[in-house]
C-alpha cells in the first residue's frame, strides 16, 4: 500500500526540482528525504525520479503519484475545514426522531428556532411511535424524544436529558357538569365512558393511565380508541365520552371541549431526549436541545436537570 506521507514528500521534490530544496521546504534532512523516496519506490514497484543534469524530474509513475498527492492534500484540507465546521456547530447532519404528540407543539417550534440560528446544519426528522430509544442505542439516530416512566433507562453510549414533565388533562364536553370547575377530581369521572388515544400494549403512557385510574379507584369503561389526541377531542366534543390526554397533545384544541387539570391523582409523563454520546457535546446537538427545552417550557412544565 502506498504511504500518503511519502507521496507528499515526492510531490515536494517534484515541485522544487531537487532533494535539497524539498528538504529545506519540509524541514527535513536530504538523507531523510532520500530514504522516504526509496521506500515509496519500493511500494510503487517502479522508479519515480530520474536525474537530469544536476536536478531531478519525475518518471511517468512519479508524475502520477505527485499529481495524486496534490489531490489528496486538497481533500484532506477540505475535510479538516468541514470537521472544524462540525465541531463549531456550523454544519453537519443531526438525525432526530420523535413521537406523535411531540410533533404537535414541541418539535415544530424547536426546529424553527434551530434552523434560524443553524441554517447549515441538516436535520433528518422522522415521526415514529416505536423503537425511539432502541434506535439511539443502535446508532440509527442521533437524538430521540422519548417518554420515560418511573425507571429511567440506562444504556452505555446514550445520554438522557430531562426536557419537561407533561401532565395529563381531562378533556370534557362543554356541557359536562364539572366542566366549570378549576380542577376535576378523577374519581368523579368513574362512571363516564372514556375515549383513549390508541397505544401499544405495555406502552409507558398506557401504564401511566392504568395506574391513574386504579389510584382513583375505578376501571374505566373505554368506549373508543382513536389514533391521536385531536381525533379523541372530536369524539369528546360529540358527547361520546371524556378523555385523559397529555398537555403536549393539546396545543390544538378542538371546538366544543373544555380542558381542565385533574387531581387525585394527576398523571404526569416525563419527557427526555435520548442522545448518542459521540454527538451529545457537539454545538449543533446542544443548540437543538436548548431549542427543545425552550419549546417545552411554552407548553409543559420545564424539566429539571
Amino acid at each position: 500500500m502506498l504511504d500518503v506521507r511519502r507521496m507528499q514528500v515526492l510531490r515536494a521534490v517534484v515541485s522544487s526540482g531537487s532533494v535539497s530544496a524539498a528538504a529545506t521546504n519540509l524541514g527535513y534532512t536530504p538523507s531523510a528525504i532520500s530514504q522516504q523516496l526509496t521506500a515509496l519506490e519500493k511500494e510503487a514497484g517502479t522508479p519515480l525520479l530520474e536525474k537530469v543534469g544536476r536536478g531531478l524530474r519525475p518518471t511517468p509513475a512519479g508524475s502520477l503519484l505527485a499529481e495524486r498527492a496534490g489531490k489528496i492534500a486538497e481533500v484532506v484540507s477540505a475535510t479538516e475545514a468541514e470537521l472544524a465546521d462540525i465541531r463549531a456547530g456550523r454544519t453537519g447532519l443531526l438525525r432526530v426522531r420523535f413521537f406523535h404528540t411531540a410533533a404537535v407543539g414541541l418539535i415544530p417550534p424547536a426546529v424553527a428556532r434551530f434552523r434560524a440560528t443553524h441554517p447549515e446544519v441538516q436535520l433528518d426528522l422522522r415521526m415514529q411511535e416505536a423503537e425511539l430509544f432502541d434506535d439511539v442505542v443502535a446508532g440509527e439516530t442521533d437524538l430521540s424524544v422519548i417518554v420515560v416512566g418511573d425507571a429511567v433507562p440506562q444504556r452505555r453510549g446514550v445520554r438522557l436529558v430531562h426536557l419537561a414533565d407533561d401532565p395529563y388533562r381531562v378533556v370534557l364536553p362543554e356541557s359536562h357538569p364539572v366542566a366549570g370547575q378549576d380542577r376535576v377530581d378523577l374519581a368523579r369521572l368513574s362512571g363516564e365512558s372514556w375515549i383513549n388515544s390508541a397505544v401499544t400494549s405495555g406502552d409507558i403512557c398506557s401504564v401511566l393511565l392504568r395506574e391513574a385510574y386504579a389510584s382513583a379507584g375505578f376501571t374505566p369503561h373505554v368506549a373508543l380508541e382513536t389514533d391521536g389526541s385531536y381525533s379523541a377531542q372530536g369524539f369528546v366534543a360529540a358527547g361520546i365520552g371524556v378523555a385523559l390526554l397529555p398537555s403536549l397533545g393539546l396545543d390544538v384544541v378542538h371546538p366544543g371541549v373544555e380542558i381542565r387539570p385533574v387531581v387525585n391523582p394527576e398523571p404526569v409523563r416525563r419527557l427526555y431526549a435520548a442522545v448518542r454520546e459521540p454527538v451529545a457535546d457537539r454545538p449543533a446537538t446542544t443548540a437543538f436541545l436548548a431549542c427543545l427545552r425552550e419549546s417545552a417550557s411554552a407548553v409543559v412544565r420545564p424539566g429539571r436537570s
